[in-house]
């Protein structure tokens, strides 16, 4: 023992060194920041790399994608396989998925493979980049109301992001981001990481938005809001909604308004009414004049009518005006802008809309409405910032990487699904998660997301670039002996964009 303490009741002494000297002796890995010890047969705390024979492999297969595979996926060892020399020279497109980190960043990125693609010698380098500086954008398809802007959205009872501007017939929500999984408490980045996570891999989320909905949001699926499954995304707003019905209508009715929370549209005074020679009704709406026959603020947010709080579409009705065109027995269509509610009326003597049962020649109407509008899905884009020392895995002098980004001759791509970038400083990237093969990525416990990362560049480029060449090995090498962080490796097929639905 050290510091020379006394040796006492030796037997049993003997018996604890003798289970100790037995016990499997751990090793560390140094693939991410954590640098987890890791007991032989056991995975990190990340659970994608385990020790397996007192060595640190990931434990997810390196990934090449093979656009000959109509479907599903082929693992295959890379010692000693038989690989179709195509995957090698130039079908096979290599990924950064089960490839392994550049972690600590001083060293060259996993794979740095030369391949000949259409000809022309290109560089690939794949790294599973970890993103401290991630989140990603939620694209709701639905007319509820969800919440307030800027409203907290949380998942099991933590903020994990916020509601942001909504788009055409969409909500929208901003999730993740540094300061929720480094800024706050160890709970908050804790429940960040898994949000994304389970986002970016597919999986459903149930979200809460302070003072708005409860939603279940997954990649490819229908939105879920307050337990009720949505069918589709409106047709436009009411304003437009009587531009490309107005000429459908004529004849058949006198007056449409297509109720709408943003902006509700009277056809008999809208444009596209006079167009057609619509005549005045005398129909007064209660809501912000905007311009002929469009009105906004007609009434509150909510899960009503057109997205708002409605039950009865009357209520944003005022007085008839006779003196305008109001009379007895006119024939008024409320609809929304997904053709979901709907409703007929007709004045009375007192110029008081009764509802009636629809007439059929209006029901094809209604029901073009419904056919414009588009399923109701959930779009999950990652967004993440590809800089600091990441880019030292790729080049030497990486803001060299970065201009060679922007200037158009080195390709971002994500798991093979290319990537937008952003303008101005830096590599901000932008990914539609359903472009990329399923379980793409992974995480680790500082909290960040990992996701697959590839640059492709030509060789001369990369050169030029002062690239590490002294680590560039030919794809038929990689597939032939493999890598430091895995023995196996797959070839999968196209991504199926719609797996939740």
């Amino acid at each position: 023992m050290s510091g020379g303490g006394p040796v006492s009741g030796g037997g049993r002494d003997q018996e604890g060194s003798a289970r100790r000297a037995a016990r499997p002796e751990k090793i560390r890995c140094e693939a991410c920041p954590v640098r987890c010890y890791v007991a032989e047969g056991r995975t990190g705390a990340c659970d994608r790399y385990a020790n397996i024979g007192g060595r640190i492999l990931r434990t997810d297969p390196f990934t090449l994608l093979d656009r000959r595979l109509a479907a599903g996926d082929e693992i295959r060892p890379f010692l000693a396989a038989r690989w179709d020399d195509s995957l090698a020279s130039g079908d096979g497109i290599p990924t950064a998925i089960g490839a392994g980190t550049t972690y600590p960043d001083y060293k060259p990125a996993p794979f740095i493979i030369s391949r000949e693609v259409e000809g022309a010698d290109m560089i690939t380098v794949v790294t599973e980049a970890i993103f401290s500086y991630c989140g990603v954008k939620v694209k709701i398809d639905t007319d509820r109301h969800l919440g307030p802007e800027a409203a907290p959205v949380r998942m099991n009872g933590e903020v994990v992001g916020h509601v942001t501007t909504s788009e055409y017939g969409s909500q929208m929500l901003s999730l993740g981001g540094v300061e929720h999984l480094t800024g706050g408490s160890k709970a908050e980045g804790r429940a960040t990481c898994a949000a994304l996570l389970a986002l970016c891999n597919r999986e459903p989320v149930a979200l809460e938005i302070d003072g708005g909905a409860s939603v279940g949001v997954q990649a490819g699926a229908a939105p879920v809001v307050d337990g009720v499954r949505e069918e589709r995304m409106r047709v436009g707003c009411g304003s437009a909604a009587i531009g490309m019905f107005a000429a459908q209508w004529r004849g058949l009715v006198d007056e449409v308004v297509v109720v709408d929370d943003h902006i509700t549209g009277v056809v008999s005074e809208h444009q596209a009414g006079k167009v057609l020679g619509w005549e005045n009704t005398g129909i007064r709406i209660r809501g912000h004049r905007s311009t002929p026959g469009r009105y906004f603020r007609v009434a509150a947010p909510g899960s009503g009518w057109g997205g708002t709080d409605l039950e009865d579409p009357l209520d944003i009705l005022g007085p008839w005006n006779a003196k305008k065109g109001a009379r007895p027995g006119l024939r008024l269509l409320m609809v929304s802008t997904t053709g979901e509610h709907h409703a007929y009326y007709e004045l009375d003597e007192a110029l008081r809309p009764r509802e009636k049962p629809l007439p059929e020649a209006l029901r094809s109407s209604v029901e073009r409405i419904a056919e414009n509008c588009e399923p109701a899905l959930c779009s999950v884009l990652f967004m993440g910032g590809a800089g600091g020392s990441l880019r030292a895995g790729v080049v030497q002098n990486p803001v060299s990487l970065t201009r060679s980004v922007k200037a158009g001759r080195t390709k971002v791509t994500c798991g093979g699904a290319e990537a937008y970038i952003w303008p101005g400083g830096g590599i901000t990237l932008m990914v539609d998660v359903l472009d990329m093969p399923e379980r793409a990525f992974g995480s680790v416990p500082t909290p960040a997301l990992v996701a697959p990362l590839e640059f492709t560049l030509p060789r001369s480029e990369y050169e030029r670039l002062g690239g590490h060449l002294d680590s560039i090995r030919t794809m038929e090498d990689i597939l032939a002996n493999g890598g430091e962080y895995g023995d196996e490796a797959r070839a999968i097929g196209p991504p199926e964009k719609r797996k939740g639905g």
